[in-house]
């Protein structure tokens, strides 16, 4: 019959991919923006850092800082911290926190600082963009040891010196060690700034402090088994919860030290298995806005790939199929 004709010539479906790598790769086809496309292909495909430096480029603003939701929390064009601390997460990966784009990001950082010498959580704005309501707008906004660690110890960590950095960094020393009350993400922000620094001494001595207080504050699930037992922190959403890869994201970070080695293995075998069934993996901060929590999931899913390469989980190489590329 014409129609069984018709079947046998049609090309058999392909099987769905079943490694971990060829299954966040068909995710994040379906769902990034291009700067993800870009970073999966770089990190993970032997793409071009070009490629993902030109559409970084698109988030920079001619105040030489970043905006325009580079940071899905934080819709609209205006720069902000939270947007500098990401993208110098992504430079930092190609080896280009270098250089006149860098000197205008510190000059600009000089500019919108606090009388403190550091920066605030969110800038205020001359008018209203959407924001998630856990980043409130204020007209005097306090310094923020949660966006100035990360951008200063990103800073450090690629030798950048700059007058904008002496201030902030004893910003940051001061508020890392003497913190005796905090919630994971600033303490997330704490080892970003540590790791970078470059009196390795004293870092060492303060990650250890702050090892300690995680612990014996809870701010970690060291048992992925048991996490609904653990409440989450005051304000974070219910299922909202870090674990020992959150802080130690890779091995030399001075929070590996804080977990033993089978806390951590039990840790990445959660993180292995939280890839769901599209490929991608959940984000557990509150949802607000159906384009942010969509943004967000290919960042946390190259995240997430990046820490299990980083401790040499496999994850299987993607593989092509097709005629061979002439020598």
């Amino acid at each position: 019959m014409p129609g069984d004709e018709a079947s046998s010539l049609a090309p058999a479906a392909s099987p769905a991919p079943t490694a971990p790598l060829a299954r966040a790769e068909q995710f994040i086809w379906l769902t990034a923006r291009v700067l993800e496309q870009r970073r999966f292909a770089f990190h993970f495909l032997g793409g071009d850092a070009d490629a993902v430096d030109a559409a970084l480029g698109a988030y920079l603003g001619e105040d030489g800082g970043y905006g325009h939701a580079l940071d899905p929390d934080l819709r609209g064009p205006l720069s902000q911290p939270l947007h500098t601390a990401h993208a110098l997460r992504v430079l930092d990966a190609l080896g280009r926190c270098t250089g006149r784009r860098i000197e205008r990001l510190c000059r600009h950082l000089t500019l919108v600082s606090t009388p403190e010498g550091a920066l605030p959580l969110v800038f205020p704005a001359p008018r209203d963009y959407p924001a998630a309501p856990y980043h409130p707008m204020r007209d005097d906004p306090p310094s923020e040891l949660l966006t100035t660690g990360p951008v200063v110890g990103l800073l450090h960590r690629n030798r950048v010196w700059h007058a904008w950095l002496f201030r902030a960094t004893d910003f940051c020393w001061d508020r890392v060690e003497t913190l005796r009350h905090s919630h994971p993400y600033e303490i997330q922000s704490a080892v970003a700034f540590l790791d970078g620094v470059p009196d390795r001494g004293r870092a060492a001595a303060a990650a250890d402090r702050l090892g300690r207080l995680v612990r014996e504050r809870g701010l970690v699930v060291l048992d992925p088994e048991r996490r609904e037992e653990q409440p989450p922190a005051a304000g974070y959403a219910p299922g909202e919860r870090l674990f020992p890869y959150d802080f130690a994201r890779r091995p030399e970070s001075l929070a590996r030290g804080w977990f033993t080695d089978a806390e951590m293995e039990r840790a990445l075998d959660f993180l292995t298995a939280e890839q769901q069934q599209d490929g991608g993996w959940p984000v557990r901060r509150r949802a607000w806005a159906p384009g942010s929590s969509l943004e967000r999931r290919p960042i946390a899913t190259v995240e997430a790939l990046l820490t299990l390469r980083a401790y040499g989980r496999p994850l299987a190489p993607v593989t092509r199929s097709g005629p061979a590329a002439p020598r």
